[in-house]
C-alpha cells in the first residue's frame, strides 16, 4: 500500500491536463471580460451617435416630418 502511494505521488501523468484546464479557463475568463467591456462601450457610442443624429435633425428642421 505503500509503494502504491508512493507511486501515485511521484507520477505526473495528469499535471499536464491540468495545466492546461487552468490556463483554458484564464482565456475563456478573459474573453468575457473583454466582451463586456467592448459590448458596453459599443452600446455606449451607438446611443450617442443616435443622440447626435435626432439633434441634428431637430436643429434642421427636418424631425418629425
Amino acid at each position: 500500500m505503500i509503494k502504491f502511494f508512493k507511486a501515485f505521488r511521484n507520477d505526473e501523468a495528469g499535471a499536464v491536463t491540468v495545466d492546461w484546464v487552468v490556463l483554458t479557463a484564464a482565456v475563456v475568463g478573459l474573453a468575457i471580460a473583454a466582451y463586456s467591456t467592448i459590448s458596453q462601450n459599443a452600446f455606449d457610442l451607438i446611443d450617442e451617435a443616435a443622440t447626435a443624429v435626432t439633434n441634428e435633425a431637430a436643429v434642421e428642421g427636418r424631425y418629425g416630418e
